[in-house]
């Protein structure tokens, strides 16, 4: 589409933003408020009580309230009172989504989905293009209701894709950059630094005439991850005071004190967990999270940017505090692999099912917190069925990316019907 068409699709989906931002000027606290969206770890009313006391000289992480970055705290003190002057956070969060949807054009314009420097699909023309798949992420609820709750994940999702784009154009230093500042934001993203990496090298060998070697390039981009990291760690440590913000922030994702419900899978397992079995089952829990990332980066060896998508994916369902952030973010991505579509078997399915957890979450939850007509088990059996349909297209989409594999490899097979044995 003509530069005119994306450059539409930006402004309108700013102006609706901003418009309801405007017109229901409480419909950003309701969604605050709504566990579905924010978690213990991106509330934006638990960064407003952080700052509050970050302001007042006090360390914000006295309270246990406060279990977000150090970071994000100047950042936003530079802003107006959001209970007074709501308008420039607002507009950072508008700003923050078109950055978003701008990495994800990026990544759409590379072509990395379908042709990739030891693979070519098939089905290659088979193309969104990058407004319709920045259209997919602007106008996705999910997205429209991150951005109006003004989550954090908004800026953890900004940095993953970006992450993701800049290593489609072989960017190393700012892909890197990037991931670090999403690993700092929530940990789990440095998950996605195999497939990245691998991504890196195949792009920057393909554009270069005597590859590097693996094995050095992978401890440079390492070395330089860490001391990136590091840096972030190190400021935050100046800016704090001390080192009580690893166990706030990080602690908490790791160890789980805050069983406040969400849309995951942990909190009520937890809930029911005997405390002498606690450490078994969180270690059980997080080994099983960070499981996927070696058999899908080698198995998909030649496909790493599918790797990290479904990685995302993977996160949306089992990381410890997910919200429908990572699920719209997850979904935003699949688009990239339009060319997989005719593959998946199950597409009805999973929309079905997503859509009807969306709609009922929120009515069992209101059942168990607000009517008292039912229970923990109401709200949990919905979250069960909304990571279903997430587990479906994770699980279908995976099939389409070995199928599509195999019939480049043996094209004689396409459109047959295979036995798995």
């Amino acid at each position: 589409m003509p530069k005119y068409d994306k450059a539409l699709v930006f402004g309108a989906a700013a102006a609706v933003r901003l418009f309801l931002f405007t017109a229901f000027p409480s419909l950003p606290n309701l969604l605050a408020g709504r566990v579905e969206v924010s978690t213990p770890v991106t509330s934006f009313k638990r960064l407003q009580e952080g700052l509050f006391l970050y302001t007042h000289n006090v360390s914000p992480y006295d309270g246990g309230v406060y279990h977000q970055a150090p970071l994000l705290l100047p950042l936003f003190s530079l802003l107006p009172n959001p209970s007074y002057y709501p308008l420039a956070t607002n507009i950072l969060f508008v700003l923050v989504d078109l950055l978003s949807a701008s990495a994800l054009a990026q990544i759409a314009d590379s072509g990395q989905a379908a042709v990739t420097r030891l693979f070519k699909s098939s089905r290659k023309e088979l193309r969104w293009t990058s407004t319709a798949v920045a259209a997919g992420f602007l106008f996705n609820p999910f997205t429209f209701i991150t951005c109006l709750s003004r989550s954090t994940s908004a800026l953890n999702n900004l940095f993953i894709l970006t992450a993701m784009a800049k290593a489609c154009q072989g960017a190393s230093i700012t892909s890197l950059f990037a991931l670090s500042f999403a690993s700092y934001l929530s940990m789990h993203p440095i998950i996605l630094f195999p497939p990245l990496l691998v991504l890196l090298y195949d792009v920057r060998t393909s554009k270069s005439k005597s590859p590097a070697n693996p094995a050095v390039f992978a401890a440079i981009h390492t070395t330089i991850l860490t001391g990136m990291i590091g840096a972030l760690l190190g400021v935050s440590v100046l800016l704090t005071g001390s080192w009580d913000f690893v166990a706030s922030t990080y602690g908490v994702r790791l160890l789980l004190p805050d069983l406040t419900p969400n849309v995951g899978l942990w909190w009520y397992f937890f809930i029911e967990m005997f405390d002498s079995f606690r450490e078994f089952f969180l270690g059980v829990f997080w080994l099983h999270v960070a499981s996927y990332m070696p058999g899908l980066t080698i198995r998909l060896r030649k496909q790493p940017l599918f790797v990290a998508t479904t990685l995302t994916g993977i996160f949306a369902i089992f990381i410890p505090y997910p919200s429908i952030a990572d699920a719209g973010l997850y979904l935003s991505l699949i688009p990239l692999f339009s060319h997989l579509f005719p593959l998946m078997r199950y597409t009805f399915l999973a929309l079905s099912n997503t859509m009807y957890a969306s709609f009922l979450g929120p009515a069992f939850y209101h059942l168990w917190i607000y009517a008292g007509s039912g229970n923990a088990n109401f709200f949990y059996a919905i979250t069960l069925v909304w990571n279903l349909g997430l587990s479906i297209i994770v699980g279908d989409s995976l099939y389409a990316a070995l199928r599509d594999e195999l019939e480049v490899e043996r094209p004689e097979l396409r459109d047959k019907e295979v036995t798995r044995i």
